[in-house]
């Protein structure tokens, strides 16, 4: 068996800034029979294990630190043995939801993560967080974008740490420079693809600013 993409959707809060909201989380697993990768350990780690099944778990990878996608990070990691990997440059939103729990590993741009015979390079993507990044499976044809890019527009840059000329600059110099056939598989909602949304970057500019 060649490494396949599965997915489930998890549910719970998001907490920045004083406030909370109710979240759906795309939460993202890659792999063949025998081993996978977790994208963003979401709210459920009980529902993830359950999916990631009898494999081994080789690595949780969280494309940036905001509570909704590592908060079921440590559990799954507890249970598994697998390391959590994250970008240092969001280490503060990591410990503001576990402040007695290092990740175990960082991720760096370039870096590359091999599972089930294919390959995924981080593309480090600030803006929506200083550390946020993408991960790009050219062998599978797609993009996993986290909350950089999605259907319709960049992830949001209202919150601290955030910033939206630099998620624009980002997604025009890191992700739209990918083939327009790569599927974006987002962090929350529908996936699109990088050929859909291209178009859309003037008029993204203009409503930033």
């Amino acid at each position: 068996m060649t490494a396949a993409i599965s997915h489930l959707v998890t549910s719970g809060t998001f907490s920045l800034d004083g406030g909370t909201w109710d979240v759906d989380n795309n939460v993202w697993i890659i792999g063949d029979a025998r081993e996978a990768i977790v994208i963003d350990a979401a709210h459920d780690a009980g529902a993830i294990a359950a999916a990631v099944g009898d494999r081994r778990l080789l690595a949780i990878v969280s494309t940036h630190g905001h509570d909704d996608h590592i908060d079921a990070a440590p559990v799954l990691a507890d249970a598994t043995g697998a390391p959590i990997l994250l970008h240092p440059d969001d280490l503060m939103l990591w410990k503001q939801r576990h402040p007695d729990r290092e990740p175990d590993g960082h991720l760096s741009d370039g870096q590359v993560i091999a599972v089930g015979g294919i390959e995924l390079t981080v593309l480090h993507t600030p803006g929506h967080s200083p550390g946020a990044v993408c991960l790009h499976a050219p062998a599978l044809g797609t993009v996993f974008s986290g909350d950089t890019l999605f259907q319709g527009g960049p992830g949001a840059t209202g919150r601290s740490f955030s910033d939206f000329p630099t998620i624009i600059g980002s997604i025009r110099d890191r992700l739209l420079t990918l083939p327009p056939e790569t599927v974006v598989r987002t962090g929350h909602g529908e996936s699109t693809t990088i050929g859909a949304e291209a178009p859309h970057l003037p008029e993204w500019i203009a409503r930033g600013r």
